[in-house]
């Protein structure tokens, strides 16, 4: 097979023919169809995650077709289309994962991580953390909804019933989870980085109220924020724009060293938390309300021999919506 390999960190992936791989008897191989370009795939790429595997296949929105399967498999089929997401596989037997909370548990693997990823024309998964994906939506427009999606549907509900929603961030996930927002009759406050205008005018676009620089605040107090972005100079940015009460969620697996703030902005009941992974239920939340309510990321496709670039792009934030990367003919 074709993949791109992180062989340490800091490094451009290198393109590589690898053998096939094969599924163990609790697993499933895909040929891979799209793989949507996450944040955390640079954090991967710059050695800011803790204890890589080198070398490592990144990529963890993984959409493609089932075409070897596993003795011990009886959920999937040969053919079926399916999503790999971030959550490759828990212990079942942890605290957190014998009590609902497998998005903690002590001993995960996660794709394009720990285990290889879908930059690449084939991806093994345990059958029992890859989704069905049902409906019309193309392979490509559906990628980021196995990360950016997944994740922005964990932030957003963990904001509880917030009106006024601040997205810090407007990426892959603050654009994906505006979407579900509005559909809930949630008002978008959108913070960007300073003179993205794009981002601005697509946040806009989804039906936004306000959107700005991140620099600056609306004239109203926000119930919620989300923080997508890795720069930890924004929480104290989101506890000024949150009123009384309000919850700030920092959504990322990686952010920047959080500067000192006054109390006073914490004082007032306000809240500052952080979402960790996910679970599979979220996983198939998530995705119902997608498809019920027709979500579509707004989505770019290149070719899987750019992925150095691509992610250079999104380094450099000039990627508007989501990046997705596709095989080569």
């Amino acid at each position: 097979m074709r993949a791109m390999v992180l062989q340490k960190p800091g490094t451009p992936l290198q393109s590589s023919h690898l053998a096939d791989p094969e599924p163990g008897p609790a697993e499933i191989r895909v040929r891979v169809s799209a793989c949507g370009v996450c944040r955390t795939d640079l954090h991967l790429c710059d050695g800011e995650l803790p204890d890589i595997p080198y070398p490592i296949i990144p990529g963890h929105e993984i959409v493609g077709h089932i075409d070897r399967i596993g003795l011990a498999v009886t959920t999937h089929r040969l053919g079926d289309r399916v999503g790999i997401p971030w959550l490759g596989h828990t212990c079942g037997h942890c605290t957190f994962c014998q009590h609902g909370m497998e998005n903690l548990c002590d001993e995960p693997t996660f794709t394009g991580y720990t285990r290889h990823g879908g930059y690449a024309t084939y991806a093994i998964a345990d059958a029992r953390y890859a989704f069905p994906l049902e409906g019309p939506i193309d392979d490509v427009t559906a990628a980021p909804l196995l990360c950016a999606g997944l994740i922005g549907w964990r932030s957003l509900v963990m904001t509880g019933e917030a009106q006024r929603l601040g997205i810090y961030g407007f990426g892959a996930a603050g654009h994906i989870v505006a979407q579900v927002a509005r559909r809930q009759g949630r008002q978008i406050y959108a913070f960007t980085r300073n003179g993205d205008l794009e981002a601005q005018a697509l946040a806009q676009q989804l039906g936004a109220t306000w959107a700005g620089g991140s620099d600056h605040l609306p004239d109203v107090a926000l119930d919620a924020a989300i923080i997508y972005a890795a720069a930890g100079e924004l929480v104290p940015a989101a506890l000024r724009a949150v009123r009384k009460g309000g919850r700030v969620v920092c959504a990322g697996i990686h952010m920047s060293d959080i500067p000192s703030f006054p109390y006073s902005l914490l004082w007032g009941e306000r809240h500052v938390m952080s979402v960790a992974n996910l679970t599979r239920q979220d996983g198939l939340d998530f995705l119902r309300v997608a498809r019920e309510a027709q979500i579509r990321p707004h989505t770019t496709a290149y070719p899987l021999s750019d992925a150095n670039a691509v992610l250079a792009r999104l380094r450099a934030g000039d990627i508007l919506g989501a990046a997705v990367l596709v095989p080569d003919n």
